[in-house]
């Protein structure tokens, strides 16, 4: 009977610790409660037609070079954020290159696209353009599993004006590219069709909700302090 219990034992804390490890925050922590920045458009009101206007202007975007970033800024994953982000911090971020910058977003991302987003999804249940108008996007083989997601508010756009203030809160000099990036991440949701302009605008308002609750957060504080240790001796090296 021991080695069954100690077997469920472990996984239990094994299963813990998973959960730990994605998020910085606990859902009380973040600022999860986000409906405070008010309802999405309604049918056929001014901002509605702005939503449809800026919608089909994107699908004029999307053979573009403008187009194909947009394709690229759908991978939310770690690699790729820090892959995107890299040129307007001026170095190559990596799991290599940057291990310690690369654990600190790998966590904190999700504290901005899951966490400070979900209530308000949730609460709203607004219908992606793509299914709206029975339209395809730049990014098919996401769209059956993102279909039935609530459009209203972007997390992709939170999580690029989230990563952009912590990748600054790092690199000030770099700010200015920094901020621009994470904004051009979350833009590129109207392009490729996933998110209506205002879902984009809304998630970008509470992407700079997430770093105040950050900095109260003394892991993170810990990971931030290794991150910043470990991008001054790079650039110390001339990297």
């Amino acid at each position: 009977m021991k080695k069954p219990i100690c077997f469920i034992a472990l996984l239990f804390v094994a299963i813990i610790a998973y959960g730990q490890s994605n998020h910085y925050l606990t859902k009380e922590e973040a600022p999860h409660d986000t409906t405070f920045i008010g309802p999405p458009p309604a049918f056929g009101s001014l901002l509605f037609e702005q939503d449809f206007h800026m919608y089909q202007y994107g699908k004029t975007l999307r053979k573009t070079e403008r187009g194909q970033q947009a394709i690229k800024d759908a991978n939310t994953s770690t690699d790729n954020i820090l892959d995107v982000f890299s040129e307007a911090f001026g170095m190559k971020l990596s799991k290599e290159d940057t291990p310690e910058i690369y654990k600190l977003i790998a966590r904190m991302k999700e504290d901005a696209g899951s966490y400070a987003t979900r209530c308000t999804k949730n609460t709203y249940k607004r219908m992606r353009p793509y299914a709206l108008y029975d339209e395809p996007t730049s990014v098919p083989e996401a769209e059956e599993g993102l279909r039935n997601n609530g459009s209203y508010v972007s997390g992709h756009s939170a999580t690029g004006v989230a990563v952009s203030m912590v990748l600054a809160t790092i690199n000030p000099e770099r700010q200015d590219q920094l901020y621009k990036r994470g904004l051009d991440f979350g833009e590129s949701r109207w392009i490729v069709g996933f998110h209506h302009y205002s879902d984009v605008k809304a998630g970008q308002m509470v992407g700079a909700l997430v770093l105040p609750a950050l900095l109260n957060n003394d892991e993170f504080m810990e990971q931030l302090a290794k991150a910043k240790k470990e991008f001054a001796k790079l650039k110390k090296q001339g990297k």
